[in-house]
């Protein structure tokens, strides 16, 4: 059985926040998130999560039948966090530790520490570091062997000149954790309990301390100040950038790229500067998205086209379609095949068929609208009455011409054309010509008033 601790109840006071440390967002995610997904890629039998500062905020945020939270009414120490969660635990599995502040750790590297434990070994993640100062230092005997963890506060200058590091991240048998928990002692500089010195008594007992080291020492970064935040920030989208590179995708420069979730792409997708990508996104074969775009919860097909500046917000758009510069589609969106969508131009829940246009300057919303249709500039459907949400129907082959106005509920029947300036209350019948306007007039001998001047 493999038990995950998430230690996540710090206030985070560099953060300069109310918001919980753990509940600050990285790709979208909170730094909390990012560690319960880990512990599920792991296949943990049971996640843990210790909370404490902000009270119900955390549990609240991260609502979840599979995560059990333990509350640290008080912060003692790391040792003390885990005291409070030894309860929920079974003797007959082992405990991975691991930090709700500490996001972009790769379940790979975590991996071998399982093991070690399941071995009945205590696994321990460390890593070297250029400058070591405020971590532990790990200290070995003369044979290599994992003797003890220092704080960097309770260090000798000998001790200090170490540069491997306890990162806090430590797998053991659950029976072994629970009775060194109990006798940790708080006589150090902070006065806290730290679960470090579960490694002395683990020496101690003739358990092996097995160390790992992660591939990048930014996967045991923390964070606690959000200069630290936005350093992780890039990393991962460096990371997420590079891993798109491999898969063939074109960016049009790699540090000037958010993914807020996941994004799929198929083969040569070409992506411009400044795009952010939220939620599940998914970019067919040949796609092309211009600059300084946003997509959100979106499958675009191949072949398709999206200028700079567009926003597309939980939508489905089809093969070969063309999209801005300066659209917004809405949620409930979903465009066939060969349409286009121009500058200016909002559709919120609303479906168009193949070869449709709305080029310039339009609203469309909560229309079904068919093939070959054409939406003249200064277009809207007028849908709310303003207590409820009604429908305009668009058939097929029908030409719309600039300025007009479809109050819903109403069709527009098969091939109808509808003169600019039209303002349509009424069904408009298949093949004929609809308008409504007011008399043309000119008034002879009408002058343009002329502005005062003003006394002085």
């Amino acid at each position: 059985m493999l038990e995950i601790l998430i230690l996540a109840a710090g206030k985070g006071t560099r953060m300069r926040s109310d918001l919980p440390k753990v509940l600050h967002r990285l790709a979208g995610k909170f730094l909390l998130g990012h560690v319960v997904d880990t512990a599920h890629a792991l296949g943990a039998d049971q996640i843990c999560v210790v909370y404490g500062f902000g009270g119900e905020a955390v549990p609240q945020a991260l609502a979840d039948d599979r995560l059990t939270f333990v509350l640290q009414a008080e912060q003692h120490g790391t040792g003390h966090a885990v005291k409070q969660a030894l309860p929920r635990l079974s003797d007959d599995g082992v405990a991975l530790v691991l930090y709700g502040d500490v996001p972009l750790t790769h379940a790979g590297t975590l991996r071998p520490l399982v093991a070690a434990a399941r071995a009945g070994k205590l696994g321990l993640l460390t890593v070297d570091l250029g400058h070591p100062d405020g971590y532990g230092r790990i200290v070995r005997d003369a044979d290599g062997r994992v003797r003890r963890i220092v704080e960097h506060k309770d260090a000798t200058p000998a001790e200090r000149a170490i540069h491997e590091v306890n990162t806090g991240i430590l797998a053991v048998p659950t029976h072994h954790l629970r009775r060194w928990i109990g006798e940790l002692k708080n006589d150090n500089a902070q006065g806290e309990y730290y679960l470090t010195d579960v490694i002395a008594m683990a020496v101690r007992d003739g358990l092996v301390v097995e160390t790992h080291q992660p591939a990048h020492e930014w996967e045991v970064l923390g964070v606690n100040s959000k200069a630290q935040l936005a350093e992780l920030e890039r990393i991962h989208q460096g990371e997420v950038a590079r891993t798109l590179l491999d898969a063939g995708v074109t960016l049009m420069d790699p540090a000037r790229l958010d993914v807020r979730g996941t994004l799929t792409c198929g083969r040569d997708v070409v992506i411009d500067v400044n795009c952010v990508f939220e939620g599940r996104v998914e970019l067919g074969e040949g796609v092309q998205v211009g600059a300084n775009c946003v997509l959100r919860n979106v499958t675009v097909a191949a072949g398709t086209r999206i200028d700079a500046f567009t926003l597309i917000d939980d939508a489905a758009i089809g093969e070969a379609n063309r999209l801005g510069p300066f659209s917004r589609i809405r949620p409930g969106t979903t465009l066939a095949r060969d349409v286009h969508v121009g500058n200016f131009v909002e559709i919120k829940n609303s479906q168009i068929d193949d070869g449709s246009k709305i080029n310039h300057l339009s609203y469309v919303g909560d229309t079904s609208m068919g093939s070959r249709v054409n939406i003249g500039a200064g277009t809207i459907t007028c849908n709310y009455d303003g207590a409820n949400k009604h429908r305009t129907v668009i058939e097929d082959d029908v030409f719309v011409g600039s300025d007009t106005q479809l109050v819903a509920p109403i069709t527009v029947g098969k091939g109808a054309t509808l003169g600019a300036g039209t303002t349509l209350t009424r069904d408009a019948p298949a093949g004929e010509l609809t308008l409504s306007r007011p008399k043309q007039v000119t008034v002879t001998g009408w002058k343009r008033p002329v502005k005062q001047k003003k006394e002085s």
